[in-house]
């Protein structure tokens, strides 16, 4: 059943998952384990076909569909089962880059983990992250870009943070495909994640810290 709905998701097929997912839990099936081993192990794949240029972005999307059409069924009741005491995470993608299918990734693994996510989206100008960083008092502020021609938004976020004296009551934590763990150094972030499970256990050890 669980592989059935990890191909569900790779075949593009929403309505075959929300059947899936439905039955898996009626014959109860573990939440966490329809959405760890089968909802995100196969978007994990879609990931990889699209880094194989098997899959492009229409491809991409459609899998993202299936992936939420399962996803909104069991997020209640994986909300449910947590024990973790909740943290506040901002998460979004800078201004000019449009490309979200890896931070969608990482919120719904966040979530799945107990953390509050607050969602900015895409092409997030640098105010926007200012004023959520204000406005929400998040525990993490996550940023991700997907180009090199827009990771430099970055340095200003966290610059904008020190100049309004916000730095101390943040972490900001970042990611996407051109940046890495120097870059990450380099613009003073407290951590850097390549992918949703790294990000989730990036949040553990900076919250438990």
């Amino acid at each position: 059943m669980i592989e059935s709905i990890r191909k569900a998701v790779i075949d593009m097929d929403d309505e075959k998952a929300i059947e899936l997912v439905s039955i898996a839990l009626k014959e109860e099936i573990d939440p966490v384990d329809i959405l760890e081993k089968g909802l995100i192990s196969g978007m994990q794949e879609v990931a990889a076909l699209f880094a194989r240029k098997e899959y492009y972005v229409p491809e991409v999307l459609l899998c993202s569909e299936a992936f939420y059409a399962g996803f909104d069924i069991i997020k209640p009741l994986i909300g449910k089962s947590s024990q973790r005491s909740k943290a506040k995470v901002v998460l979004g993608v800078v201004e000019g880059d449009i490309h979200d299918i890896g931070k969608n990734i990482v919120k719904v693994m966040m979530e799945a983990e107990g953390y509050e996510v607050i969602d900015l989206g895409r092409d997030v100008p640098i105010a926007k992250f200012i004023e959520a960083a204000e406005t929400e008092k998040p525990d993490i502020l996550a940023i991700s870009s997907l180009m090199t021609t827009t990771m430099t938004h970055m340095i200003s976020i966290i610059s904008e943070l020190e100049h309004r004296k916000l730095r101390d009551t943040v972490k900001v934590i970042v990611g996407g495909a051109p940046v890495n763990e120097e870059f990450a150094a380099r613009i003073k972030a407290d951590g850097y994640s390549p992918d949703g499970p790294s990000a989730v256990k990036l949040l553990e050890k900076l919250i438990g810290g």
